[in-house]
């Protein structure tokens, strides 16, 4: 658990993103939503079995107490549903399988809306940050059902990736929304290009990036 302390680094990068847009003052609406919690075993801690339910009122069969990031980023998804606010980009270290399939200078891009993928994937390159866009097949989404829940939290190991990005896809609404997994690039071994030794804070330069070519 000694390297977990990096599985904030999509909220890190969420909440160093706000900050530059406020400070450059650009002309645009921004809101950031940020699920914090901590991430313990404990005798209140998730059991494989456990069912939960999401703000949004779908149910969760958790099968995999290791993908716990993605029953916070729903309930933040619902919220920033709720709320109205509308496209949706949502960073997070979500997926070994991210990471085995792009390795560790590419960041994996999902998205219900090609306009917006083409832009983030823009805004990404403009930004020095290496993004790939993935699939999000349809038929995939049977890996993702439950018996006993309006869906559960992980669809296997193949695939893992995807059936993540659908995961999420399930909280936001049908509203234009991406997903970028930074699983691979958010932490380095060395200096790498924008890359420092470290946590990298990757995905912040894409987002502020992003934030200044919708300004225009």
């Amino acid at each position: 658990m000694s390297d977990m302390k990096g599985d904030m680094s999509g909220g890190a990068a969420v909440i160093a993103a706000i900050r530059a847009v406020a400070k450059l003052r650009l002309k645009i609406n921004v809101s950031a939503v940020v699920p914090a919690t901590e991430n313990l075993p404990g005798g209140r801690a998730l059991k494989p079995g456990d069912v939960l339910k999401a703000s949004n009122g779908k149910s969760i069969e958790v099968v995999n107490t290791d993908a716990e990031g993605r029953l916070i980023l729903s309930d933040a998804l619902s919220y920033a549903v709720k709320k109205g606010f509308s496209p949706l980009i949502d960073l997070a270290t979500l997926t070994g399988a991210c990471h085995v399939a792009l390795g560790d200078l590419y960041a994996g891009v999902f998205s219900n809306n090609q306009a917006l993928a083409d832009k983030v994937v823009k805004a990404g390159k403009e930004a020095g940050e290496n993004l790939w866009q993935l699939p999000l097949p349809e038929e995939y989404k049977e890996l993702n059902k439950s018996d006993i829940a309006d869906i559960k939290n992980s669809g296997g190991r193949y695939g893992g990736a995807i059936t993540a990005a659908l995961f999420l896809q399930e909280f936001a609404g049908g509203k234009p929304w991406l997903h970028m997994d930074i699983a691979g690039p958010f932490m380095s071994e060395k200096d790498k290009g924008v890359l420092v030794k470290g946590a990298t804070g990757f995905g912040t330069r894409t987002l502020i990036r992003l934030a200044i070519n919708l300004s225009k």
